[in-house]
């Protein structure tokens, strides 16, 4: 659930800088493992499959659900954003560990690709 992602990524809704969060699940979808997969600049955070799935194998995820914030507070996803969640979507099919959503935090709320239909 988007909400619960949210509330556990507390403390990185008002970082300055943009973090990525991977949490890897089991079968019934409770959280085996978190890792931050990239911290980028003010604007930009680089993201690639390996990066996020390797955990996945190596924790044995049954499934994954990423996230990350926007520190300008907007949670309106940005085109590289889609781009991003596309990729690790095409990819988390191929390895068969399904990425389950994509969350967008800020200190004001969250937005959830699986809820708004782009995932």
């Amino acid at each position: 659930d988007p909400i619960h992602i949210w509330e556990h990524l507390h403390a990185i809704r008002a970082e300055r800088k943009e973090h990525f969060i991977a949490l890897y699940l089991d079968g019934r979808h409770r959280l085996i493992h978190q890792e931050t997969v990239s911290v980028g600049t003010l604007t930009a955070s680089l993201v690639h499959p390996r990066e996020v799935f390797g955990p996945a194998v190596e924790h044995r995820a049954a499934a994954i659900v990423v996230a990350h914030n926007h520190p300008s507070g907007e949670t309106t996803p940005s085109p590289e954003d889609k781009e991003t969640t596309r990729r690790l979507a095409s990819a988390g099919r191929i390895l068969g560990v399904p990425l389950l959503d994509h969350v967008i935090v800020t200190d004001k709320g969250h937005f959830s690709f699986r809820r708004e239909g782009l995932l």
